[in-house]
């Protein structure tokens, strides 16, 4: 059945390739377009190595995001077809460099002006040698893999262990985890599994393992899925003096092991000047036989070409047979130990050891070529890492990619199994995370890497982001979600390239080296959207997919989840084992990039984000980012405190800034009153919860929901003291942070106190002050219109206080001047009887020029008293106006008053400030622009260009189809 399904398999991926557009194929990470040639030179052992690049003439400066590794088979294409098939060696972001073999009888000749084309080629020859494996297995019945056999497929029990005495260990620096893993698959007569989470040691335990064999006097043969796996191993082997042979294509090692490789150490043995000779022979007697034209001299020359052809034949057996016997470590790929290559030339039973590394990598299937050659077989990888690569889904389901590894540690548990539990790359904060959730909470941070930080290294500056193992950027609720675009696998989220850019640059101005910097994202158009906006500021910053990226390592690593949506759909987000492989590939610094609505929907992911809000960091995305508003701001005018129109105390507004302007000490206002307070490392929560939708009406800044209450009881006893006392001002000391300072808003505005917020940076400290009393009222027969000490605050300072009520205020006003007269009642009767008292003429022409005089009530003149307070609220709200607004008055959004049609304007009454920034909140919002808001940018989206040019593709694509179609009927 896996033989069937790896050919559906294979089958589907031949035919996928030939049924879809050139431009379809790159997207998808196969096929490289439009390249040309840079360089080319002869290496690899008389090999032709071709290095292409992206035409000039192209826009991209950088090759696409791709699939694309080294050793992968290519074909070489132009316009008139396939012109050769070679090995790819190396892939960098703006080179690639392909292997080809020169025959006797082919000569590749590339123009460096023509552009080519490089298409990964379904390679059939792993299909035929792992059915052929499968066949060799399912025939097997006596051997040196016998014993194996029964022991893996649950046939016998494996052999009780060997008492040995421990060895003396090569390397005297292994833990005692990595010690008993040694021992224990020593001690195994069939089957050992070394599981090693990341970080943990497993390869250098490994390593330990084949030095221990082969003083022993064992053969090993030593194999992985990939080849830079290999390479790894034999790096490390040939650095402690064994004498290994490295197989496989030149092209596909490692410039390093190049010495080691099967081809090199033929190359200097004693035959190879003999071998030379014999190839020389060939070539003289084809060069004879093209030129002569007599049939008998055609068939002596064949004839000697074939006698040649023998004799090398032979003489390169037995030179490699020589060299595979001489050597202590055999290294290959799980397939490159196929019996159809060179290791057919060796005797059954040759190989007393079999070791695979990254076993959980690897197709089962794959793994049984190598594990049939000896009767002992020690695996080691982890498969809590991600899982062989399988393109069929169907494949996939129905078995294929649950690796050997992961059903053995399943079947036969701790009895065959020994877990490595100390890790040596990652910060304990960053390993304690995939400890509790993968590993049942076992692994341990050795003290070397368990506090290390960024601001550890030589040349990094001590910051906020450099002094922090975790740091979740949050952009629930700011309205950056993904790109929606039907029949698309790949998503892309512009609003995360921003905030990814603003962080690796704040690192990188803290001194760390972009090369100490990854960039890992899920999706493949994630990619190319980060490498237009950091590959050419950062030329040396890797930015790769997580399958691109599993066993490497960097100082620090920058995640972008992109899934954002109201669904709650998270895509490949829901394999637990890529996040695994994302998050331990930091040593010092992790930082997630997601929004926590979105990524909470899915149970695993909520832990990751849980642990990160509990022992790191959070801030969103209103931190870095100006222009953006929360998804629930409204726009429409508020009577009270807390309504979501504008945010109360935060300096930004007050500057006529979006709310999250910079610096970042004016920002941590805004961020309290948005209810989205940062959570320090080691600390409680100092806000809601980071998964939730964050709340601008008020209600999610009760101190009662929230954590920190003994610091909110004690601000609310001591404002309620200042109440009480007979003191007008009392301030907080600057020492105070965003936390802290947001309960004192809150409070001061619960006991209807004036709070302010002065000074920047670290001299920020509150103020809290009674109300001031209203102004004396004018004079008798004065305007009683409010002023603007009364009614509103000067333009560009906050009030603290809601906008107020004419009606009442001139009601106060009547009751004040009404018991201020009182006492003068009596006087002025006296007056009245000695005649009435005229005003002088400059006096009532000054009365003339205000507002409409009013004549204050009697004391019981309750209609006049009315009259007088409707006529005043009739009136326009801006001072010396006496203009009627009752029929055509205008209603202010923002301060509340109504203004007359000529004074109606926010610029003219004082609330021009307040109008701008709620008209940039409004376009950021919505993405409309309004009369005078501005002028609209025409220039297109990179995301939505590549969005029309996919879309574009497909539709010639179509148009094309039909074309073809039509004109093969109109042939019949």
């Amino acid at each position: 059945m896996v033989g069937r399904m790896e050919a559906e398999c294979w089958v589907s991926s031949r035919s996928w390739q030939e049924n879809i557009s050139l431009k379809e194929l790159q997207s998808r990470g196969v096929c490289l377009l439009k390249l040309q040639v840079s360089s080319q030179r002869t290496g690899l052992y008389g090999r032709l190595l071709v290095t292409f690049e992206p035409r000039r003439c192209a826009s991209a400066t950088a090759l696409p995001s791709n699939s694309f590794t080294s050793g992968d088979i290519v074909g070489l294409y132009d316009e008139g077809g396939q012109l050769a098939t070679g090995i790819l060696t190396r892939i960098m972001q703006r080179s690639v460099t392909v292997a080809f073999d020169e025959s006797h009888d082919f000569q590749l000749s590339l123009d460096r002006e023509r552009a080519y084309r490089l298409l990964k080629l379904a390679n059939d020859v792993t299909y035929k040698r792992l059915k052929k494996a499968l066949i060799t297995l399912k025939k097997y019945h006596s051997g040196p893999a016998t014993s194996l056999i029964e022991v893996v497929f649950g046939g016998s029990p494996p052999s009780p262990a060997s008492e040995t005495q421990p060895p003396p260990f090569c390397n005297t620096s292994l833990d005692a985890s990595q010690k008993e893993a040694v021992s224990f698959a020593l001690s195994q007569k069939e089957l050992a599994i070394i599981h090693g989470p990341p970080g943990t040691g497993k390869t250098t335990t490994v390593v330990e393992i084949i030095l221990q064999a082969v003083r022993r006097g064992l053969k090993v043969l030593c194999c992985a899925p990939s080849n830079v796996a290999v390479d790894n191993l034999a790096e490390r082997l040939a650095r402690c003096q064994q004498k290994v042979l490295r197989l496989g294509h030149p092209a596909r090692l490692l410039d390093c092991i190049q010495q080691h490789s099967l081809d090199a150490v033929l190359a200097r043995s004693d035959s190879a000047q003999i071998v030379a000779d014999i190839r020389k022979d060939i070539d003289q007697a084809f060069l004879k036989n093209r030129q002569t034209q007599d049939k008998r001299e055609k068939s002596s020359f064949w004839n000697e070409i074939k006698l040649l052809r023998k004799e090398l034949k032979e003489r390169e057996e037995a030179a490699m047979l020589e060299s595979l016997r001489s050597a202590a470590v055999v290294l290959a790929t799980n397939t490159g130990a196929s019996p159809d290559g060179p290791l057919k030339l060796l005797p059954d039973g040759h190989f007393d050891v079999v070791v695979i590394d990254e076993c959980a990598q690897a197709l089962e299937a794959s793994c049984w070529i190598p594990l049939l050659k000896a009767g002992k077989c020690i695996l080691a990888g982890d498969h809590k890492q991600l899982p062989p690569t399988i393109v069929s889904p169907k494949a996939a389901a129905a078995g294929l990619a649950r690796s050997l590894m992961e059903r053995l540690a399943a079947e036969r548990g701790a009895g065959v199994v020994r877990t490595l539990t100390v890790q040596y790359r990652m910060h304990r904060a960053i390993m304690q995370w995939a400890s509790e959730a993968l590993y049942h909470g076992r692994l341990t941070a050795h003290p070397s890497v368990a506090g290390h930080l960024l601001r550890d290294l030589p040349g990094v500056a001590a910051t906020e982001e450099t002094g922090i193992p975790l740091l979740l950027v949050d952009t629930a609720g700011c309205g950056l979600f993904e790109l929606e675009e039907e029949d698309d696998q790949s998503k892309g989220n512009p609003g995360e390239v921003r905030l990814v850019s603003l962080h690796v640059q704040a690192l990188v101005e803290a001194g760390v080296r972009a090369s100490d910097i990854a960039v890992i994202t899920p999706y493949n158009l994630q990619v190319d959207l980060l490498r237009q906006s950091l590959a050419h500021r950062h030329p040396e910053l890797e930015i790769k997919s997580v399958d691109g990226f599993q066993g490497r390592e960097k100082e620090a690593v920058v995640l972008s989840f992109v899934r954002s949506n109201r669904k709650g759909e998270v895509g490949f987000l829901a394999e637990d084992r890529r996040i695994n492989v994302a998050v331990t590939r930091a040593r010092r610094h992790v930082a997630v990039v997601c929004d926590s609505r979105t990524v909470n929907s899915h149970a695993f992911l909520k832990t990751l984000l849980d642990h990160f809000t509990e022992h790191g960091e959070v801030r969103t995305a209103f931190e870095y980012l100006d222009d953006i508003v929360p998804e629930n701001y409204s726009h429409e005018s508020s009577q009270g405190h807390g309504q979501a129109g504008a945010r109360p105390r935060d300096p930004a507004a007050a500057a006529g800034k979006p709310p999250g302007s910079r610096p970042r000490e004016g920002v941590q206002e805004a961020r309290a009153a948005a209810g989205l307070q940062r959570k320090m490392p080691g600390g409680k929560p100092s806000g809601p919860e980071v998964g939730s939708q964050p709340s601008l009406d008020g209600g999610g800044l009760c101190p009662e929901a929230a954590d920190g209450g003994d610091r909110a009881d004690r601000f609310r006893a001591e404002i309620a003291e200042f109440v009480a006392s007979e003191n007008t001002r009392l301030e907080f000391p600057a020492s105070l942070n965003s936390h802290d300072r947001m309960w004192i808003h809150q409070i001061a505005e619960e006991h209807g106190l004036r709070h302010d917020s002065t000074g920047e940076g670290k001299k920020r400290f509150i103020t809290v002050s009674k109300r001031a009393p209203p102004a004396p009222p004018p004079p008798a027969g004065g305007p009683t219109a409010p002023g603007p000490t009364e009614a509103e605050p000067p333009p560009g300072e906050q009030s603290g206080r809601d906008p107020p009520d004419l009606k009442a205020l001139h009601l106060e006003r009547l009751q004040r001047e009404k018991s201020r007269r009182e006492p003068q009642a009596e006087q002025g009767q006296r007056a009245s009887r000695s005649g009435p008292r005229k005003l002088p003429e400059k006096k009532k022409k000054k009365e003339a020029k205000g507002h409409v005089a009013i004549d204050l009530p009697g004391e019981e003149d309750f209609d006049a008293l009315v009259s007088a307070a409707v006529k005043a609220d009739n009136t326009c709200g801006l001072a010396k106006c006496t203009a009627s607004v009752a029929t055509l008055g205008q209603l202010c959004l923002h301060c509340g008053r109504r203004f007359c049609l000529s004074h109606h304007l926010p610029e003219i009454h004082g609330c021009g400030e307040r109008a701008r920034a709620h008209a940039r909140q409004r376009i950021s919002r919505e993405g409309v622009l309004y009369a005078g808001s501005g002028t609209k940018d025409r220039s297109l989206d990179p995301a939505k260009r590549a969005q029309l040019q996919r879309r574009l593709d497909k539709k010639l694509d179509e148009l094309t189809s039909q074309r073809k179609s039509k004109r093969k009927e109109k042939e019949k």
